[in-house]
């Protein structure tokens, strides 16, 4: 479980992160990097929200 609640720190760090990279990319017009932090912020949206699953179906088992 340990584990897990690491993952989803480091989850959610990148996820700031990407979060100001994008609010960056808008204010001097770098395009390419919101389009970065995007794809890669989606992607840890996904992971996290996978992450929560397994771990909400591992305290509903017994």
């Amino acid at each position: 479980m340990g584990k897990k609640l690491a993952l989803n720190v480091l989850y959610n760090i990148g996820i700031f992160i990407c979060l100001v990279l994008i609010y960056n990319g808008f204010t001097g017009k770098q395009y390419m990097y919101i389009a970065g932090a995007l794809f890669i912020g989606a992607i840890l949206v996904m992971l996290k929200i996978r992450l929560l699953k397994e771990v909400r179906n591992m305290q509903k088992k017994p």
